[in-house]
């Protein structure tokens, strides 16, 4: 099946909401991590989001290059492509865009898709994030609701945030923010809703003390009843209908508890990247260690083809990640519930 049409996406969407689970978001960076990631989801039967950051797009691009558009514009065609293969749904998502890097990264990849459904084709992404926390909340929402008209007359899903999400990733560095930073208020998300509903649907990335990285356990101090109270507030005020589709971000590393909480709450994507970077990461490590005298040509010898060969490698790593990756299935509960085929 190809990469989700909008309306497949849109039925994703509304699937995990009403069914009380949610999609795991994986960032990928190359054809070995996406056919990682579409391996898992259709190993664990769910739907799921493939995403691409700036510096993914950077990375894809090539050193020589280096351009986070086009690199992501590369992955995305990969992707459409490699998606015909599996028997499940993908959407294709963007991940944190700051304010500065709109210009360089959303609008370019708007165009691509504002020619492809001049070609009669759909999106080349189904959903974009713009990342408006580094300025103040009003600032924030001017330019998110500009940015969701314009996505919403290309069928594309816009996802917001507000308050911001701690911690160091692929570019993205709130590690020096006073901890109330961390946690969206009631208040915001009602903001948010005022401002945005009825201009095109919209994710909404609460923030509840979640961050970016890998902790040991009990260094994070998750708050989900954040997401519970700010869902109430809109929903007691607007009704059963304005409730809004949550991300979380920084999901690598979370309690399970924490994780199940939040689906009750009105979450339907969290983002996991760390996790899968060391999946990834961790298969190559042990077999250059087990392999060194081949890989490499000590004292004149040649070394051993057979171990140095980066495709070697590079299919334990993706099983790895996939496994992973099934693992984040089970526990957003996923699992078994495509719905390919239905919509």
């Amino acid at each position: 099946m190809p990469v989700a049409t909008p309306k497949q996406y849109a039925a994703m969407l509304d699937a995990a909401q009403k069914g009380g689970y949610a999609y795991p978001a994986i960032n990928i960076t190359s054809l070995a991590t996406a056919s990682g990631a579409l391996k898992a989801f259709a190993e664990a039967k769910s739907d799921g989001i493939i995403q691409v950051s700036t510096g993914g797009g950077s990375f894809a691009s090539g050193t020589a290059v280096a351009d986070e558009a086009f690199g992501a514009i590369v992955l995305a065609e990969a992707v459409h492509r490699l998606a015909e293969k599996y028997d499940i749904l993908v959407g294709l998502h963007t991940d944190h865009c700051h304010p500065q890097k709109v210009d360089s990264f959303l609008r370019p990849l708007l165009d691509a898709s504002r020619a492809r459904k001049a070609e009669g084709k759909g999106p080349l992404f189904n959903s974009h994030m713009f990342d408006g926390s580094v300025v103040d909340l009003d600032e924030n929402l001017k330019i998110s609701k500009e940015l969701l008209a314009e996505c919403a007359e290309l069928d594309i899903i816009l996802e917001i945030e507000a308050g911001c999400v701690g911690g160091e990733e692929d570019g993205h560095d709130t590690s020096g923010l006073p901890a109330e930073k961390l946690y969206t208020s009631t208040e915001d998300m009602l903001q948010v809703y005022e401002t945005l509903n009825g201009v095109g649907r919209f994710m909404f990335a609460a923030t509840f003390g979640n961050v970016h990285g890998a902790y040991k356990p009990g260094s994070v101090k998750l708050k989900p009843t954040i997401l519970r109270d700010g869902q109430k507030a809109v929903m007691e005020k607007y009704g059963e209908e304005a409730e809004m589709d949550l991300v979380f971000h920084g999901g690598s590393g979370s309690e399970l508890s924490d994780i199940r909480e939040t689906l009750g709450y009105g979450v339907v994507k969290m983002n996991i990247d760390t996790d899968t970077q060391y999946a990834f990461t961790r298969p190559i490590v042990t077999h250059v260690c087990e392999n060194i005298e081949g890989i490499l040509k000590i004292d004149g010898e040649v070394g051993n083809k057979k171990v140095y060969d980066p495709r070697t490698y590079l299919k334990k790593a993706e099983n790895s990640l996939c496994a992973r990756l099934v693992e984040a299935c089970d526990d957003l509960l996923s699992t078994g519930k495509t719905i390919y085929g239905t919509v």
